[in-house]
């Protein structure tokens, strides 16, 4: 049975949930393309960003019932655990993960995101429309606060790691972090206007 490449995000996660290969054949050929552009930003390597892209619709497919629809946020849910695994694989390439096995208990703590009520909805389309904004905003802020989201977000270090990598105190990190993000968030409601 053919799918309808014009159903919703959450039309398909509903589908996906019922075990509907084809509703995740859509949905793979609508997030892809996304997916992997972060995946590759995070790991660097094209066949390595190629596997953690499949490994990532893999994980979709099989914790499907950890999505929450009620939140209707499919476009989060699915950066954010494309996000966690490519970090989660450079950390391991890296020696960062030091002995914790990969296991379903892991995966459903450390990759499959729990997203906060507060989070807006977001779908494919809208941030598509808003990546320009998002861009000049980023922009917009001081090198120094590109930088510590840089590696909070693509290097998925922690306070303490970047606090060790820049040489300065762990409550400067926080600080500059809190600082950058409410930047950020201050810059795209500017550029919204």
């Amino acid at each position: 049975m053919a799918i309808n490449s014009n159903l919703t995000d959450s039309d398909l996660m509903l589908r996906v949930a019922n075990y509907d290969s084809k509703a995740l054949e859509v949905l793979y050929d609508r997030y892809s393309p996304l997916l992997y552009t972060l995946i590759k930003k995070i790991v660097e390597k094209k066949v390595l960003a190629e596997e953690v892209l499949i490994e990532v619709f893999a994980i979709i497919w099989r914790k499907i019932e950890l999505y929450d629809s009620e939140k209707n946020n499919a476009f989060t849910w699915l950066v954010s655990i494309a996000r966690n695994k490519a970090v989660d694989v450079v950390r391991r390439k890296k020696g960062g993960a030091g002995n914790i096995n990969y296991s379903e208990e892991f995966e459903n703590r450390f990759i499959i995101p729990r997203l906060s009520q507060t989070i807006d909805p977001l779908d494919l389309n809208t941030a598509s429309s808003i990546s320009g904004n998002v861009e000049t905003a980023l922009n917009n802020l001081t090198d120094a606060q590109q930088y510590v989201l840089y590696l909070a977000y693509y290097e998925g270090l922690t306070h303490q790691q970047i606090s060790e990598r820049l040489n300065i105190p762990l409550q400067t990190v926080i600080a500059k972090i809190k600082i950058a993000a409410n930047n950020l968030r201050e810059n795209l409601l500017t550029e919204g206007e």
